[in-house]
């Protein structure tokens, strides 16, 4: 079964719908094609308080987003060449956004935000899309269950420079042993030895 998540879904605390994301599946349609990633790590950043978020420094052109309704893309672009999915959560006026970090696709783990967005062709053009309506971007729920023992809570990335809020273990991952490619998972069911896929954390 097929759910599109709707914006009820997203309109709820940050954190709840970061770790539940995990699991679910984003969506991206080309030319009428279909290409489905199965979310695999997720962060979240909440609020004007998190340092770690964008909207800490106040309400900008770019992070005007944030401040609206849930269910909403923020994509950006950093170091010039690497753009980033987020979908925004919560309240309108309250500045809080999910960063999705990880997917499976085809059976291959697409590890940092950047070689996500590549490998589904996102980009600035798709900033203020609605995630909810099921068109060119969207998120799934295909009735897959993650135990929440599954899924490892773990401090941000690359947010060193926001002091306490930096240990917060607010990026969520489904845990190595369940990240198989199909290939993997052949060889386990045939009870080969299978080396883990190896978890590289970039940008």
């Amino acid at each position: 079964m097929r759910r599109t998540l709707s914006r009820t879904y997203f309109n709820r605390p940050t954190l709840t719908v970061a770790r539940s994301l995990v699991g679910k599946y984003l969506i991206r349609c080309i030319d009428g094609r279909e290409i489905a990633g199965k979310i695999i790590e997720v962060e979240a950043y909440v609020g004007s308080e998190d340092k770690a978020c964008h909207a800490s420094k106040g309400r900008t052109r770019r992070t005007d987003v944030m401040f609206g309704p849930a269910g909403i893309a923020y994509v950006y672009l950093i170091y010039g060449m690497h753009h980033c999915l987020n979908v925004v959560t919560e309240r309108e006026e309250f500045p809080a956004a999910v960063l999705i970090r990880a997917i499976e696709l085809d059976g291959k783990l697409i590890d940092g935000p950047g070689r996500l967005c590549r490998a589904m062709q996102i980009d600035r053009s798709l900033n203020r899309a609605d995630l909810t309506m099921g068109e060119s971007l969207w998120f799934e729920d295909r009735g897959a269950s993650v135990k929440r023992g599954n899924v490892g809570a773990h401090p941000r990335i690359g947010v060193d420079y926001a002091g306490v809020w930096a240990k917060k273990p607010w990026r969520f991952r489904l845990e190595r042993d369940t990240v198989l490619t199909r290939a993997e998972r052949r060889k386990k069911t045939k009870g080969h030895r299978i080396n883990p896929v190896p978890l590289v954390e970039t940008r």
